[in-house]
């Protein structure tokens, strides 16, 4: 669905991304990860053809953005961080001027009126002036703006800020109704809403691509040099003497269980994996019945993207 070839941005004297190369296929919810001023708007603003790539390439459906720049609109639902709305227009009057302008015409507005207006949540506010509604409400009325022209691809720039929680569930579960027939980008660095609806995540800082993965490779990637879970059966007296002479692992934890066995919360020095424990015990002729990695939190992941310590 999208191919997008080694893009760079310059403002000024400000580098916005350089050389950001990825792919996303067909139907994927994706999540761009990244810090204030990391480059993601940027970028979405870019896909959505906003904004031109001073070099690089970027293909949507097998279209190029800049040669083919009108078909690749045409495949593009863009929701801004900011959704520019018509406050004093009605929600129905709103969407069909939106859809005359996306190419909508005749018998079709009407259908692709009830079509949204049903995904979002919006039946029964059709007549209602859009300044007089929630800010959870205005959100979907720009999902529903998204969604009027059928696109095959939708772009999502924060689509919960400055929701309350009950507003951020219920735009969740849209999200995910929709990526059911829709290949959907999400720009967010809410860590919840990523776990919650995307299948893969592509990390940037400072205009660059350093993380791209499924989530929960993600996460796995980020959990390889920091802690194991391990029980082996042994004495403790005897372990704390074995132990001594091993310098790359810290014992966080230990619990004595029954028959000798001790279950053991590791923290290992950077280079040492869950293989290294492995091979430790049984060089140690140690019995090893649980060996398992400490799998770190989303957030824990992203901080290590950040300081370059996770995988791609």
């Amino acid at each position: 669905m999208i191919r997008v070839e080694a893009i760079s941005k310059q403002f000024v004297d400000v580098q916005a991304l350089h050389q950001v190369s990825f792919e996303v296929g067909a139907n994927e919810v994706v999540g761009f990860l990244g810090p204030n001023g990391a480059g993601k708007t940027t970028l979405m603003r870019m896909l959505s053809g906003f904004l031109m790539p001073d070099e690089g390439s970027i293909e949507v459906a097998g279209f190029d953005s800049i040669m083919d720049s009108q078909e690749v609109k045409r495949r593009i639902g863009y929701l801004p961080e900011y959704c520019p709305l018509y406050p004093e227009m009605r929600v129905d009057e709103f969407l069909k001027y939106r859809a005359v302008i996306k190419g909508v015409l005749g018998r079709r507005i009407r259908d692709r009126l009830q079509t949204v207006k049903m995904q979002c949540g919006l039946e029964q506010v059709g007549r209602r002036i859009i300044g007089q509604l929630s800010k959870g409400y205005r959100q979907r009325i720009g999902l529903a703006d998204a969604l009027i022209h059928e696109p095959e691809l939708l772009i999502l720039d924060e689509p919960t800020v400055g929701l309350d929680p009950h507003q951020i569930r219920q735009v969740r579960s849209l999200i995910k109704e929709l990526a059911k027939e829709h290949t959907v980008l999400i720009s967010t660095h809410i860590m919840q809403e990523v776990d919650a609806v995307c299948e893969r995540v592509l990390v940037i800082r400072s205009g660059e691509v350093v993380a791209a993965n499924t989530v929960d490779g993600f996460r796995r990637d980020a959990s390889l040099d920091r802690s194991v879970i391990i029980e082996i059966q042994c004495e403790a007296s005897a372990f704390n003497t074995l132990i001594e002479s091993v310098t790359w692992i810290d014992v966080v934890g230990v619990d004595v269980l029954t028959d000798d066995w001790l279950r053991l919360d590791l923290s290992l020095q950077e280079g040492y994996s869950a293989e290294s424990v492995f091979v430790w015990a049984a060089e140690s002729n140690l019995a090893l019945r649980l060996l398992q990695t400490n799998e770190s939190s989303l957030e824990e992941a992203f901080v290590a993207a950040m300081d370059g310590k996770a995988g791609s």
